[in-house]
């Protein structure tokens, strides 16, 4: 890249948007204005000569018919240039037959030609009596050429004013785009700048919920910048959103580790003197500070499992739902033996696949299961139905009451009646997040005649196995 390529590069960097939409927009408009006087310039001038170039040719018409028929009287002589519309003479072929007094027209090699008909009629441009003129020489007869000339110094006058007049208009059609670029740049970049002013507060105080404030307008028509701004704002807000839910997450589970750690602390400080305990006592810290531990690992690994997102693409297969489904029910019923597990599913099910991480939606199943058995009285059924269209998870406990209902997929959330059973309350959140993640979506009320129902409902195109 040449130097001067560098330095045009590094000027573009360095300066701001505005300023170079504003001379792009100036340039343009004032290239067009320069060039409509320039082109207004150059028809005016070529219309005048035009008009010179008619009366001509008009004048010669007259003086040929004045002088047909008879001697003409323009042969020599003094041309009254001064005081005549035109000046007109006629010149022989020969040099030898030419008057004895000096042409008062210029006569050239060419206007010899002309008469003796070896070249076409011209014009051209000649001083005479020392001021300027237009010159006509054409065909006069056999051997003979007609010179007629006109005063041409007010057309070339109004030429002059015509030029001075159009770059007046031109410089003023300049400064006119000038201004112009700069409104333009100031109107059109003015959501631009208020976008980055927003980044850059955003960026300062990492505070995200400031917003752009968008022009009035009828919703469906704004334009680029308009939605621009828009579409920045809805981003503004998911990150709000985001920044909320990781704020809240950890300060729930600030607050929810907060009580095992403080027990698993009085335990190992507890076993720490051992030797001040009987057999009994430090049994029974050992056999709690392991369930301890493990409820502190089943926390941690329940958080890591909400930190996910989406599912990586290459771990997503077609996973048959049937199968995953009843190995689901069969682990229930083995941790929850004393719970009834009733799975029923349609014969179309056979074929039912989705595509996800079999692990995750194996979680997400026996999460739903282990809530309804948490849930479910001493002998009380599950029931679990597959259908093609979705699954069904209930319980015949209590059900939910009307105020928890929108608050059980939040996360540490427990009821009131919950708050005694074991569980972090992390299990149906995770349910919901893995759902969501498959494109499913989780959903719960209260059953006809009781009980809690869990309602997954799976895409609209699951596809079958081959």
């Amino acid at each position: 890249m040449s130097a001067g390529r560098r330095l045009g590069a590094r000027w573009r960097r360095r300066r701001p948007v505005r300023t170079r939409l504003a001379l792009a927009a100036s340039a343009a408009v004032a290239l067009v204005a320069v060039g409509v006087c320039a082109a207004a310039f150059v028809v005016l001038r070529y219309e005048m000569f035009r008009q010179l170039d008619l009366n001509l040719t008009r004048s010669a018409t007259q003086v040929t018919q004045q002088n047909r028929g008879s001697a003409p009287d323009v042969l020599a002589g003094e041309c009254r240039f001064l005081s005549a519309p035109a000046c007109a003479q006629i010149v022989p072929a020969a040099p030898s037959a030419d008057p004895p007094t000096p042409y008062p027209l210029p006569v050239s090699a060419p206007v010899r030609e002309v008469a003796a008909g070896g070249r076409a009629p011209y014009y051209s441009n000649i001083t005479l009596a020392g001021g300027p003129a237009r010159m006509f020489t054409t065909t006069f007869g056999e051997g003979k050429a007609l010179q007629v000339a006109l005063r041409s110094d007010t057309v070339e006058r109004g030429v002059r004013q015509a030029a001075r007049l159009l770059s007046l208009v031109g410089g003023a059609g300049v400064l006119l785009a000038g201004a112009l670029g700069y409104a333009v740049s100031r109107t059109g970049l003015a959501p631009v700048a208020r976008l980055t002013a927003t980044a850059e507060r955003i960026a300062a105080t990492r505070d995200p919920r400031h917003r752009i404030e968008l022009p009035p307008g009828p919703p469906g028509r704004e334009d680029e910048v308009t939605r621009l701004a828009a579409t920045f704002n809805t981003m503004l807000g998911e990150l709000e959103q985001s920044v909320t839910a990781q704020r809240r997450l950890v300060a729930d589970a600030s607050h929810e580790l907060r009580t095992p750690l403080t027990a698993l602390r009085t335990n190992a400080e507890l076993l720490a003197r051992a030797d001040r305990l009987t057999d009994t006592q430090r049994d029974r810290a050992s056999l709690a500070l392991g369930r301890q531990l493990r409820e502190v690992t089943g926390l941690v690994n329940d958080l890591i499992e909400l930190a996910r997102d989406e599912e990586p693409h290459p771990l997503l297969e077609a996973v048959p739902v049937r199968p995953l489904t009843e190995h689901a029910v069969e682990t229930a019923r083995a941790h929850w033996p004393q719970t009834e597990f009733l799975l029923w599913a349609d014969d179309a099910t056979e074929r039912l696949t989705l595509p996800g991480v079999p692990a995750r939606l194996s979680r997400l199943l026996t999460n739903l299961l282990d809530n309804a058995a948490k849930f479910s009285p001493p002998g009380g059924p599950v029931e679990v139905g597959l259908t093609t269209g979705g699954l069904t998870v209930r319980d015949h406990g209590r059900g939910i009451a009307e105020a928890d209902l929108p608050y059980v997929f939040d996360r540490f959330y427990r009821a009131q009646s919950a708050r005694a059973l074991p569980g972090s309350g992390l299990g149906l959140a995770m349910a919901r997040q893995i759902a969501r993640a498959h494109h499913c979506e989780l959903t719960a009320e209260n059953a006809p005649g009781g009980g809690a129902l869990f309602r997954l409902t799976f895409p609209a195109a699951a596809p079958g196995r081959p």
